[in-house]
């Protein structure tokens, strides 16, 4: 292969003919070029081989020297480059940039990776833009409070929350919640959720049931229901408070059956008996209870009192079928520990306790009056790290699990358990990120079981039908 004035054939020829002798030196002799095109390298060799190791070392160390001009030729070639190039230059930014000093990675840097990055968001795979989010959450001029809202902002943007949601296009509903998962560590009591949690009662709850799902595996709706749960608690001052805690409501008292019809002798009658579905109600009571915070009134002064006496009512049967299942649980796993618990069967059990405590410790505050927001909970798939309310406290930011200064920080990626791993559908938003797990693995209680999150466990005992 010949050479040419701009060098490039020549490089072709260092990278393709002579990977023996070392890449290091042609590479810092022609850093000129490199500047310009530096992720050109990324396309001659496979990965992880010790010549293309070689070659990113050589690539860091040319960052050092110019970071802005290295900026430069990565993010042209992510715009205007083949597909290889874009995806090698994307996860080289994705897990270099943070390990540079802030020598290298001034507040002017930042700043140009930051604005970079958010030409490159424009047109994005799903895979793409949970890498990008990283970079960007890497960044430490964004590690403020300002700097969150404006990463949310972004989010924001990548969700098109501005556009009403098309329920039966999978990929549009993969969309929307990849990008919530994004937001989802950004929060906090300074950067507020609310404009999700609109988005959620507005336009995604009353369309709950058809919800295209991206998997045939994937409980749409349990998913859904869960990201806003995790949301609820930092939602800040909502113009449209009341319709959308109505719509809570709503939902909530769909998944919370009327009793059976009792024959004239007080046993049931012969009809199906109502199916409680615990995990839908510990999202939807949770997410119901911390809005609720923002209007105690709601059930006395905004629900009729018909309205009123049924929830009642259903709160009281829900509760009946808890008690019941509460007390076998505890029987169950008494005096169980250590390798007795790690069991599949002992797993789920210790999952459905903290679901069922959970639903108990609100139903309470629910039956006070007037009614009372006060307690707190941990969601039962999130980390515990304080022991849980089982009375009335001062609510806190640490309602959702992890305490409040885990919560602010901003990590590189939300955490992800077992049920956001998973393979969506092709199209150009979510074409790539089938086995994308965001880097991490995290253990769940029933990783592995066919549906970890019991949409699908369901025991009858006496007249209750529980469903998890």
């Amino acid at each position: 292969m010949s050479s040419n004035a701009g060098g490039g054939d020549l490089l072709t020829d260092g990278v393709t003919d002579r990977p023996s002798r070392g890449l290091a030196g042609p590479l810092m002799e022609a850093s000129e070029y490199l500047l310009k095109n530096p992720p050109f390298f990324f396309v001659v060799l496979p990965d992880d081989t010790a010549e293309f190791n070689q070659v990113t070392g050589s690539l860091i160390a040319i960052f050092k020297m110019d970071a802005k001009g290295t900026l430069g030729g990565l993010f042209s070639q992510i715009l205007q480059g083949e597909d290889i190039v874009r995806e090698r230059a994307i996860k080289f930014l994705s897990t270099k940039l943070k390990t540079l000093t802030e020598e290298v990675m001034t507040k002017e840097v930042e700043d140009h990776v930051f604005a970079e990055t958010k030409k490159v968001l424009e047109d994005v795979t799903g895979e793409e833009f949970v890498l990008l989010m990283r970079v960007v959450s890497n960044l430490r001029v964004l590690q403020t409070v300002n700097g969150r809202q404006q990463l949310v902002e972004l989010v924001v943007e990548q969700a098109f929350l501005d556009q009403a949601l098309n329920t039966a296009d999978p990929d549009l509903v993969d969309r929307l919640l990849q990008c919530t998962r994004q937001a989802l560590p950004l929060f906090s009591k300074n950067v507020h959720s609310t404009r999700f949690i609109t988005y959620f009662c507005e336009h995604v709850l009353p369309n709950l049931s058809a919800l295209t799902s991206p998997v045939p595996e994937l409980d749409i709706q349990l998913e859904v229901l869960k990201l806003l749960a995790e949301m609820s608690p930092y939602c800040g001052d909502m113009d449209k408070l009341e319709p959308n805690l109505s719509m809570l409501f709503t939902k909530l008292v769909e998944f919370m059956p009327l009793p059976p019809d009792e024959a004239e002798n007080g046993e049931s009658s012969a009809m199906e008996e109502p199916k409680l579905q615990f995990s839908y109600v510990e999202c939807l009571l949770f997410g119901f209870h911390q809005l609720g915070k923002k209007l105690p009134d709601f059930l006395i002064e905004k629900v009729d009192a018909e309205s009123l006496k049924d929830f009642k009512i259903r709160l009281q049967y829900f509760a009946r079928g808890l008690q019941v299942y509460i007390r076998q649980l505890r029987v169950a796993l008494q005096g169980k520990t250590g390798d007795a618990l790690k069991t599949d069967e002992n797993k789920m059990k210790v999952v459905a306790l903290k679901i069922t405590n959970n639903i108990n410790v609100l139903i309470k505050d629910l039956f006070h009056n007037p009614p009372s927001f006060k307690s707190s909970v941990t969601l039962s798939w999130k980390p515990v790290q304080k022991s849980e309310a089982a009375a009335p406290k001062r609510p806190s930011g640490e309602e959702l699990g992890p305490g409040g200064s885990t919560k602010k920080q901003i990590s590189p990626l939300p955490r992800r358990d077992a049920r956001q791993i998973y393979n969506p559908p092709s199209g150009k938003y979510s074409a790539t990120i089938g086995n994308f797990t965001n880097g991490e693995e995290h253990s769940v209680a029933l990783r592995g079981l066919s549906n970890p999150w019991f949409s699908m466990s369901i025991c009858t005992l006496g007249h209750f039908t529980l469903t998890f």
